[in-house]
């Protein structure tokens, strides 16, 4: 299963990010260890890398990937959007560069026990950090129709929002909903006319996902972390995968250039795959790379 997991935008966010021996670097989303291990190579021999996720299972999975550099490596078991106060800890004041890959990694799709794929048939979880937060099936089965709507509406950008969520409701006066099959199967059978282009259910579970782990908050948090934290000349590397996060990345980018000029935006427009990887790696299709400047 670790062999599987192919870091998105690789080698763009490398030659963004620029690393150097002697430079201290942040992956902010440790995931599978991709985007860590060039960086440690590219760094080599002196750069050192903080590695941090909110998922425990990822940071295990990471460290075995990451023991040949272990020596350059800290591993930190905690949310992005708090980065400030982990250097802080790790008495550091600042770096030279931080990459946040805000996708959900293959590990975390492949596992029927997470929840998070309409394929699978595991639980309804969904939590990054599964020893915080309430798993998605206590909202799906507890929450009002009202706010599943504005979850759906807003979250996943869906046009069936209130369709799905009176329906979610009905099924569970019947029984409550515990997996993702259950929800998938309500969701398939609430939309009349799904496009032929992306399972209706797509849009839903991201819905979800979103609302589970708060992950739009958590980006603007990660921001207004990250961007005091880097040295002058250090680079904020981004990676979006759905026009919510995007935009929070392209507005909060435009407030930090306002003056006081704390960045220069790097990208002015966002990075996209190239045709190369969209065909060996097809998940990163969505994927938007946006770069800013600490001035």
């Amino acid at each position: 299963m670790v062999s599987k997991h192919i870091p998105v935008l690789l080698e763009e966010v490398i030659g963004f990010l620029r690393p150097r021996p002697g430079g201290i670097y942040v992956d902010g989303t440790l995931g599978g260890g991709g985007h860590a291990i060039k960086i440690l190579e590219r760094s080599s021999p002196t750069g050192l890398l903080i590695g941090i996720d909110r998922d425990k299972e990822a940071i295990e999975v990471a460290r075995e990937k990451l023991k040949p550099y272990e020596a350059r490596t800290t591993l930190v078991y905690a949310n992005f959007s708090n980065m400030k106060e982990i250097l802080s800890e790790l008495n550091i004041d600042k770096v030279d560069g931080i990459v946040l890959d805000l996708g959900v990694s293959y590990l975390q799709l492949s596992d029927a026990k997470r929840g998070f794929s309409f394929q699978s048939d595991g639980p309804l979880d969904m939590r990054m950090d599964r020893t915080q937060g309430k798993p998605a099936s206590k909202l799906i089965n507890t929450l009002p129709r009202w706010e599943l709507e504005g979850i759906l509406r807003n979250y996943g950008e869906g046009r069936w929002a209130r369709r799905i969520a009176k329906a979610i409701v009905a099924h569970r006066e019947k029984t409550p909903i515990r997996t993702a099959a259950h929800f998938r199967n309500i969701i398939s059978s609430a939309i009349v006319k799904p496009t032929r282009r992306i399972h209706p259910a797509t849009k839903a579970f991201q819905a979800m996902r979103i609302a589970v782990n708060d992950e739009l908050n958590n980006v603007k948090k990660g921001i207004s972390s990250g961007i005091p934290s880097l040295k002058r000349g250090g680079r904020l590397c981004i990676i979006s995968f759905h026009s919510l996060e995007d935009r929070i990345v392209k507005e909060s980018f435009r407030q930090y250039e306002k003056s006081p000029s704390l960045i220069t935006t790097v990208t002015k427009k966002p990075v996209l795959p190239s045709k190369r990887e969209l065909s060996e790696n097809p998940r990163s299709r969505s994927a938007k790379l946006r770069v800013a400047e600490k001035v």
